[in-house]
């Protein structure tokens, strides 16, 4: 097991030993018109939309663009959003089980109050994302791309983040429950301010994460065992 690395800030703004911060997004979103559609549509094209207490349930829109838009109170159960593209947009209180969001790809997009269950994000792309409150249960993030992310005050239910790559991500405030980390690759990945670390799998990819003391003393029996120790009084 490698070393948790502390990195030095990526714009020389402090020495050795401080963590990059995560970027995060400035979403301003200009007026916006009322979404009057009867559904989402393949590659449809969404540009400056509220959609606001929209139930999308069993929708289908794989390819569909969302550009400076607002989904507010949404209903998402089973929605097929495969391969989406959200840009500049704010996603508040949405809901739903078996949302589908693999390959999609998230830039400068926040995320409030989510309440979701089984979203499959894997192999997607995450750029300057702010994911605040809520709750996500079973959050599929497996093989995707994580850059300047931030999951503050929200509950993350056994996350799968399997083979994924962070880079500039902070834990603020969050409660992680089960998380695997099998495969992960990590780099200024600050977990210290998680109110709850729990990690089933991956304690050894590790590397490239800053943790606090008593995390480590919390983790002190899985890293033993990670490295064949044995711990008897």
């Amino acid at each position: 097991m490698g070393p948790m690395a502390r990195n030095s800030r990526s714009d020389g703004g402090g020495g050795k030993g401080v963590v990059a911060a995560a970027r995060r997004p400035e979403v301003r979103l200009p007026p916006l018109v009322p979404y009057d559609g009867e559904g989402l549509e393949p590659d449809g094209d969404y540009d400056g939309v509220r959609f606001e207490g929209v139930d999308l349930a069993d929708g289908a829109g794989p390819g569909a663009r969302f550009m400076d838009c607002a989904l507010e109170g949404c209903g998402l159960d089973r929605t097929k959003l495969v391969r989406a593209r959200f840009i500049d947009s704010v996603l508040t209180g949405v809901r739903g089980v078996g949302t589908d969001l693999a390959g999609a790809s998230l830039r400068d997009v926040e995320v409030v109050d989510a309440r979701l269950g089984g979203v499959q994000l894997h192999g997607a792309v995450l750029e300057r994302v702010h994911v605040r409150g809520g709750k996500i249960d079973y959050l599929n993030l497996r093989k995707a791309r994580l850059t300047d992310v931030v999951f503050e005050g929200c509950v993350l239910s056994e996350p799968d983040f399997g083979d994924a790559q962070l880079v500039r991500v902070e834990f603020r405030d969050c409660v992680l429950k089960r998380a695997d980390f099998s495969s992960a690759r990590m780099d200024a990945v600050d977990l210290r301010t998680a109110a709850e670390l729990d990690i089933a799998r991956g304690v050894e990819r590790l590397a490239g994460t800053v943790i606090s003391p008593l995390q480590l003393m919390e983790l002190a029996p899985a890293f033993a065992a990670q490295i064949g120790v044995r711990v008897e009084a």
